[in-house]
């Protein structure tokens, strides 16, 4: 028997399938959560939603944002099911289904009137962020970049904002005006130091048209800094399908993930917050170690594999673990390049934490994808893989398989795969990058002349030298053989 999901299907679920143990009409809210996608939803709505089934938190249940007309489907999927989410926790030999409750409601996405009034409530104690990498307005180091579009526009007219910033800055404004503390904004984005960040975002383009507001928000707005993680692919009618036939339940926004999962936090809210170490979460003075470690190891590993990956037209990312040079050339670059330069982490060894993160890549049920993992270049790669090659650079050690990890994603960029078949567009600027990796074909130095992404990286000689080398014997032997060339040197 088929189930559509729904508060009223809830008790005829198969026993086999969790469900929330408590009464959702008895939620109140006190967190609004802005990009309401499949990661914060396999994240922080299920720490909440364990929280619930133990009886506590019960005044910190979600409210969903979210500032793109794009985002309207979701919410109309999920307002159809009570703003119910099954979630599928797969590994190799298992998949458990749970039905995750701790969402109450989800603003009408673009409209910032109705976001900012729902801010500007008591009720909501912390806003939380997942906005992608992309959604933070910043240049090649990771500063405030005021000349971006929507910046602009916000900063003249701070009254009808399109971003998310502009929205906290309005409702920021009403809060402080009404004699209101203002709330906590937490970053749940892979982003080194994001609570500092996403301060540095906010009061960047408060200054553009207030700075008075702008230091008030410095030394009154909380903005704790985290590392979260899980791997969490999109989903297609492949996810939707598994759950109808293995748990018979018709949900039309399902997430699949791995059961691992992991949420650093520094504990800064001075409303409060929810007792998430009841969870697992764990609390911490200085979350720098812990971020350092996952972006440079798991986020930068992804790209690693991405690429080639991509190039070879290889579908899922355990499938690319399975190719022993693809597999080996994550492990070489690792070990050698990247791990070398991670600090210290409190009670972990980054060498068995690499092999836990390819054990995470190697998942066969996860159904991750390749073109997943190469979305978003232009914002991931200043993120993840330049922060890593500035390290190797500034000790002087090897840094080739970076130089050639580069060079992958300016040949990916270029538009077709080994086979000549054609890349669909996979990057918010993928015009612009087709057209500077196909003039780095004869000119490799084109690529490297994107300042926000590499900065003064182009000048460095040594870099430049390796990366023109590793992209013309892209073009001229494969991806396959340039790999093993790699792993022989």
């Amino acid at each position: 028997m088929t189930l559509k999901l729904s508060n009223d299907t809830l008790a005829k679920l198969p026993e086999t399938v969790g469900r929330p143990s408590y009464d959702r009409a008895a939620l109140s809210a006190g967190i609004l959560h802005f990009g309401v996608g499949n990661f914060h939803r396999a994240h922080q709505a299920t720490y909440l939603d364990s929280l619930m089934n133990m009886g506590e938190a019960k005044d910190w249940a979600l409210v969903g944002a979210g500032v793109f007309e794009g985002e309207r489907r979701g919410r109309e999927i999920l307002q159809a099911q009570d703003w119910l989410t099954t979630l599928v926790e797969q590994e190799a030999g298992k998949s458990e289904a749970r039905v995750i409750g701790s969402m109450i409601d989800y603003i009408e996405p673009a409209n910032a009137a109705a976001i900012i009034a729902r801010m500007s409530q008591p009720d909501i104690r912390i806003v939380s962020m997942t906005i992608t990498e992309g959604g933070y307005f910043l240049d090649a180091k990771d500063n405030f970049d005021p000349s971006r579009p929507d910046i602009q526009h916000d900063a003249a007219n701070p009254e009808t904002p399109k971003t998310a910033f502009g929205m906290l800055l309005c409702a920021l404004r009403a809060r402080r005006d009404a004699g209101m503390a203002p709330f906590t904004i937490m970053c749940c984005d892979n982003i080194p130091h994001n609570g500092s960040v996403t301060r540095r975002t906010l009061t960047g383009l408060a200054r553009l048209s207030d700075p008075d507001f702008a230091t008030w928000i410095e030394a009154n707005v909380a903005f704790p800094n985290a590392m979260v993680d899980r791997i969490t692919p999109g989903t297609t009618d492949r996810e939707r399908g598994i759950l109808l036939d293995e748990f018979g339940i018709e949900d039309g926004w399902p997430v699949f993930c791995e059961d691992f999962t992991q949420w650093v936090l520094e504990d800064n809210f001075p409303l409060g917050r929810p007792p998430l170490e009841k969870v697992g979460v764990q609390f911490a003075e200085d979350v720098t170690p812990f971020e350092l470690m996952k972006l440079r190891i798991l986020n930068a590993g992804h790209a690693i594999i991405a690429y080639p990956a991509g190039l070879m037209d290889i579908h899922f990312v355990h499938e690319a673990m399975e190719h022993p040079v693809i597999r080996a050339f994550l492990r070489k670059i690792e070990e050698t390049e990247i791990i070398p330069h991670i600090p210290p982490v409190p009670d972990t060894d980054t060498n068995t934490y690499f092999d836990k993160i390819e054990e995470r890549f190697s998942n066969p049920k996860i159904g991750d994808t390749i073109r997943r993992l190469c979305l978003d270049g232009s914002n991931r790669q200043p993120k993840f893989v330049i922060p890593a090659l500035r390290d190797a650079r500034a000790a002087g050690s090897a840094f080739d398989g970076l130089a050639l990890e580069c060079a992958l994603w300016c040949r990916y960029c270029a538009g077709t795969t080994d086979s000549s078949a054609e890349i669909a567009p996979n990057d918010p600027n993928w015009d612009e990058l087709v057209s500077i990796a196909q003039a780095a074909k004869t000119r490799p130095q084109a690529w490297l002349e994107q300042e926000a992404v590499y900065g003064d990286l182009a000048q460095d000689s040594a870099f430049a030298e390796r990366f023109a080398h590793w992209l013309n014997a892209l073009w001229a032997d494969g991806t396959e053989d340039v790999l093993r060339r790699y792993l022989e040197s």
